[in-house]
């Protein structure tokens, strides 16, 4: 159930950040990323508690600790106010609150994307144009309203044709027991335990948008330049558990085991969160999918999805507000204000073996 805190971003956060932050860059050797619960987001923890981030720190003669916070939308807010390097979170609440907010992020490592693991249910219906006229109880403003949007595109709908209700995602399931409640969006492992009730039917799910929700460890875009150890380790690090994690072997069930029970499910539950989810255990492959020319296009809907529910930096007066530079050069939005930067250079260097 932890994980179903994660991954909200609330309007209250985004406009509660000022426009902009100071830049304090510069040369240093101690580093601090932070992370919140989330099957995606789980190797952080690890790295810390295995001593592997520590190896990787040691090796380019630096410190980097990783904090976990247990409020997803906190962690965010901390890092964009300065007090971390570096923070796990999706490509659409990076577009919002750091670099809506002004603070220049970097797309590190591209970790995995959602490939089911966030759902559209309907009760007693069983094609996702039935939702036309319905109350839809969801996280407002989070993930879950963004793959509504995005699914309601695919069947001709838009969110005129319902009624969209803003339902804690920790009253999800007893919401979805209520009579009046008929359809809810939501991600797992509420969506598994929704989605178990006899009269469900899952409509639409992630992979119908695949690519689209991305978690990402961003960081400060400055930080990084000054210090390019400090991303060298961290992508070095990563890649080590990547490498551990995705086999069976004892030491890999041991890594997943250990996420698993951090994250308050068993090996079996975790596993199956992992099946929902697009990781990308190579460098190679993260780096491929973050040179893909779909990602111009997916960052294109969420931010015209964030303009529109106005929450892509205070004031923005059109979604291209916010400059979103890739790895080809090319950038969406404002060339001058460019905020947020899909850079796979480090990634690379670990698919080349020079790290």
């Amino acid at each position: 159930m932890l994980k179903s805190f994660a991954r909200a971003s609330l309007l209250a956060a985004a406009l509660s950040l000022p426009l902009s932050f100071s830049a304090h860059a510069e040369e240093k050797t101690d580093f601090k990323v932070c992370w919140s619960i989330y099957v995606g987001w789980m190797p952080w923890g690890y790295l810390q508690d295995s001593g592997i981030m520590k190896k990787w720190a040691d090796k380019y003669d630096i410190s980097v600790e990783i904090v976990q916070i247990n409020d997803y939308v906190e962690s965010i807010n901390q890092y964009t106010a300065g007090e971390y390097d570096g923070c796990s979170m999706t490509n659409m609440d990076a577009l919002s609150i750091p670099a809506g907010g002004g603070v220049d992020t970097t797309a590190l490592i591209v970790g995995d994307y959602s490939n089911g693991n966030d759902g559209i249910i309907l009760k007693d219906k069983t094609d996702l144009a039935e939702i036309k006229g319905q109350t839809v109880n969801l996280v407002e403003l989070s993930v879950s309203h963004y793959l509504l949007a995005r699914a309601l595109d695919s069947v001709g709908l838009s969110e005129r044709d319902l009624t969209v209700v803003n339902t804690s995602d920790a009253d999800m399931i007893a919401a979805y027991a209520t009579p009046e409640v008929t359809s809810v969006v939501t991600w797992n492992p509420l969506l598994s335990e929704i989605e178990a009730q006899p009269n469900a039917t899952k409509v639409f799910d992630s992979s119908g948008i695949p690519g689209e929700i991305i978690d990402v460890m961003m960081v400060n875009t400055e930080t990084l330049a000054d210090n390019p150890n400090f991303g060298k380790a961290l992508v070095g690090a990563w890649y080590e558990l990547m490498g551990i994690m995705s086999t069976d072997s004892d030491e890999g069930v041991a890594a997943r085991t250990a996420m698993a029970e951090a994250s308050g499910t068993d090996l079996a539950g975790y596993d199956a969160q992992l099946a929902t989810t697009k990781m990308f255990y190579t460098p190679t492959d993260a780096v491929e999918f973050t040179k893909s020319a779909e990602l111009p296009s997916t960052m294109k809907f969420v931010a015209e999805f964030l303009f529109d529910k106005g929450i892509l930096g205070e004031g923005a007066p059109s979604p291209e507000f916010v400059g979103v530079a890739f790895a080809d050069g090319s950038v969406y939005g404002d060339q001058n204000n460019v905020k947020l930067r899909f850079d796979p250079s480090f990634m690379a260097m670990a698919a080349e073996g020079a790290l």
